[in-house]
């Protein structure tokens, strides 16, 4: 641990972005480190990883598991790594570009100066900031959102936002080890846990770009569970089994 704040990257073929990410994050304001979580990646990226591991030592790990085991298992491991090694601050991000790393400095910042317990980086928040989107994806998206936060009540636009940072404390307290979404979803729920235990949530504006490299994770049972795992989370809040 050579920093306060660690950013997790879930990867999945992403050999041809993850050691520029790394050297991207590496340069950031805040000196962050980085945990690598490889769903045992065909095209070697893990392998990629731990070349860069030569150069920056103790600021890169990674955790290589065996299969596509999915998004929200990803980031429930890289939390309890987090936990268990004591960082302040823990954030998510995507490994393909489509999330600037530049503006991970500015989610970090918000929380560490009390603005939010999470920082959510947003694509709604500022009207639509995404680049390179069919309008297809961009409908089915901004929908997505409407009607999570319609039902959920959530005060966020983007309640779909894999791009954030979040005090330890939240992650403390909202039992991360019950959640069991992935995808959409899994962004979804720990944003109304989140909310519900009564941490702040703040949108930070974001440009969202489409992936440069690679080939896209979403699927059709990503959006069917994102539908059917609002409802649920609703239900459970009112019933307190949340």
């Amino acid at each position: 641990m050579s920093a306060d704040t660690i950013i997790i990257v879930p990867t999945y073929n992403e050999s041809h972005n993850i050691v520029r990410l790394i050297e991207r994050l590496m340069k950031l304001r805040n000196r962050v480190d980085v945990l690598i979580i490889d769903d045992g990646s065909p095209d070697g990226t893990a392998d990629k990883v731990k070349d860069a591991q030569k150069e920056y030592q103790d600021r890169i790990a990674l955790i290589e598991r065996e299969g596509k085991l999915g998004l929200g298992t990803a980031y429930v491991r890289g939390f309890q790594y987090a936990l268990d090694k004591g960082y302040k601050f823990v954030c998510e991000m995507d490994a393909d570009f489509s999330h600037d790393p530049d503006d991970a400095d500015r989610l970090i910042d918000a929380v560490k100066a009390g603005e939010a317990d999470v920082a959510v980086g947003s694509r709604y928040a500022n009207g639509i900031s995404i680049i390179n989107w069919p309008l297809s994806r961009l409908i089915l998206s901004y929908g997505a959102n409407i009607y999570a936060r319609t039902i959920t009540g959530l005060p966020i636009f983007d309640t779909t936002a894999g791009f954030k940072c979040i005090r330890r404390e939240v992650l403390e307290a909202i039992s991360i080890d019950r959640i069991k979404s992935n995808g959409y979803a899994f962004q979804i729920e720990l944003h109304f846990r989140a909310w519900k235990a009564g941490f702040k949530l703040k949108e930070v504006s974001i440009v969202f770009r489409e992936r440069e490299e690679g080939v896209s994770k979403m699927s059709k049972a990503i959006v069917r569970e994102a539908i059917w795992r609002v409802w649920a989370l609703k239900f459970r809040s009112i019933f307190g089994v949340l």
